[in-house]
């Protein structure tokens, strides 16, 4: 199976031009204040408006204020939610008893996520991680033997390894660092991955 693909943190309309030129399966939008890629509501609702209708639009959170999060989800903006700090299964489970989308929790392998903490998370989906996100670090695969569920697979990616990533058995591959230059998401690092991925 060839893994679904997700561009983290586009912040610009150059972004999303290269996203409906090449087409991933999902796009992140960053709405915590500590990230480069930060963007807020209003700007990722632009953004949103011309990206391709085929690409779902994830919000990615970090420790935010329930109402805050659901406040975002409800506008119509995003399509996921992705849940990148500490949120517990209560948390989830409030947020989710006020809104009506998906969730993505992200573990940390180098924070101590376990295999039993991912597999029985109450989250729609998980994503596993090197770290925090976007910080282009990679963790031992092998971790991933482990996994009884659907996951996203973060940490690291590029167009250099994207083709060994794809044969992990992720259900969705996330990269964000790997496709920047500077800084900046880059479409020809954007195009690659994404060739890289589907030509497995």
């Amino acid at each position: 199976m060839i893994p679904k693909i997700k561009i983290c943190g586009i912040s610009r309309m150059e972004d999303v031009q290269a996203c409906n030129a090449y087409l991933p399966d999902y796009v992140g939008f960053m709405f915590w204040d500590g990230s480069k890629r930060y963007i807020t509501p209003d700007t990722a609702e632009e953004l949103g408006r011309e990206l391709d209708k085929s690409i779902k639009k994830t919000g990615v959170f970090l420790d935010a204020p329930i109402s805050d999060v659901a406040k975002i989800a409800s506008s119509g903006i995003i399509d996921i939610v992705q849940l990148h700090g500490s949120e517990d299964d209560a948390y989830i489970s409030e947020l989710k008893s006020k809104m009506n989308l998906p969730v993505i929790k992200a573990f940390s392998v180098r924070k101590g996520a376990t295999h039993d903490m991912i597999n029985a998370s109450s989250a729609d989906m998980v994503l596993v991680d090197s770290g925090r996100g976007g910080t282009g670090e990679i963790f031992n695969w092998d971790f991933l033997k482990g996994i009884n569920r659907d996951y996203f697979l973060a940490g690291g990616l590029d167009a250099g390894n994207a083709a060994e990533a794809a044969m992990t058995g992720a259900y969705a591959l996330d990269v964000s660092s790997g496709v920047e230059t500077d800084g900046l998401k880059d479409a020809n690092k954007i195009r690659r991955f994404i060739e890289g991925v589907r030509h497995v």
